[in-house]
């Protein structure tokens, strides 16, 4: 590489960092306002609590965090994805607009988990509802609405940056990484792939972005979701989002290239865990691609288990726990998938798992 190239390189990993940056210090302000404006950690009336598999090395938190942007201006600068750029927070009046909705909810999921209320939004939801199971009817995260009102897709994007101080979008990309991987070489229009719990659609969209002529659709159990995403997604007419549940999917056996999973499992009870795993090895062709992207687990970063126990502590995370010590790879081989790749992302754990040819 000559000068100019180097120098255009430095160029490139500078503004990156400059972006990066900003948007870091965006929504860490965000969560150190929602924790000066909350009760604490720890509730009222309840002993302190302590991990018991030790206290998390604040060194080894920051090296991973560090690495996490390591990895994804290197993949950028592979060609796996463009790199990155933060419109929502350049986009300052939207920005300033989600940043309000979100201190404004602060109180109300505060309120819920000081009461340990993570079912609150049983009681609003409408008739005709039961064909939502138990365990999807609650307020996880204690957030308001749960999965079931228009503001919650509105805002969720914002709650997760926030909680993750900006390491969000950086950690879906390594799942994008692995998506580019499968498609090198390959005609993206003759690629089927579907975005398991889908969400409001932010990460297909960032797909799609990227491979705007992939033959992609989505799939999510919540009404609002589903609605948002359908609205975030309209500029590719190819692409479609179903309204249904990930342990019983309305897609014919073997008709998928790809399946992408990013940020489900954690919040699976752990007998649904394994339906939905069988869901995906029925609907993957021969040879076809399971991503799943979630949470670490212990002993992915052993110094910081400790850190991991306070998601389900703190946090309305009712089968997190279960997952923490969730054997992935027995699972995967018994729905008849075998394992590829596994990445770390900070606090995101990207695996790849092939059906049989």
């Amino acid at each position: 590489m000559g000068l100019l190239g180097i120098a255009s390189k430095t160029a490139a990993r500078a503004r990156y960092a400059a972006e990066q940056g900003l948007r870091l210090a965006w929504y860490g302000a965000q969560m150190s306002a929602a924790r000066r404006n909350v009760g604490g950690f720890n509730r009222a009336g309840e002993p302190k609590f302590e991990p018991t598999r030790g206290t998390p090395d604040m060194a080894a938190l920051r090296k991973a965090y560090v690495d996490l942007f390591i990895q994804d201006r290197l993949n950028a600068e592979a060609g796996l994805y463009p790199a990155p750029h933060d419109v929502r927070v350049r986009d300052l009046p939207n920005a300033l607009k989600s940043a309000r909705a979100f201190r404004a909810d602060v109180a109300e999921v505060d309120r819920r988990r000081q009461a340990r209320d993570g079912t609150e939004i049983r009681e609003t939801l409408p008739k005709g509802s039961n064909r939502y199971p138990d365990y999807y009817r609650q307020n996880f995260h204690y957030q308001s609405g749960g999965w079931f009102t228009d503001e919650s897709a509105e805002l969720y994007d914002t709650q997760v940056e926030a909680l993750f101080t900006g390491t969000a979008d950086a950690m879906r990309r390594a799942a994008l990484a692995e998506i580019s991987r499968e498609l090198k070489g390959r005609d993206q229009r003759n690629v089927s792939l579907l975005d398991l719990a889908c969400g409001n659609g932010r990460f297909l969209s960032r797909v799609m972005s990227v491979y705007p002529r992939l033959q992609a659709s989505g799939l999510d159990l919540s009404p609002s979701y589903t609605d948002a995403a359908r609205k975030r997604l309209a500029r590719w007419p190819q692409v479609s989002v179903l309204h249904e549940a990930a342990e019983a999917m309305p897609i014919p056996d073997a008709s998928l290239d790809m399946i992408v999973s990013v940020f489900l499992f954690h919040e699976l009870p752990p007998e649904v865990r394994e339906q939905v795993l069988a869901e995906v090895a029925r609907v993957l062709k021969p040879g076809g691609l399971f991503i799943l992207a979630d949470s670490t687990q212990f002993g992915d970063y052993p110094e910081m288990d400790g850190l991991l126990e306070y998601f389900p502590h703190g946090f309305h995370e009712p089968y997190y726990e279960t997952y923490l010590s969730w054997d992935l790879a027995a699972s995967c081989g018994a729905a008849g998938l075998t394992a590829e790749r596994e990445t770390l992302a900070f606090l995101t754990k990207v695996t790849t798992w092939r059906k049989p040819a």
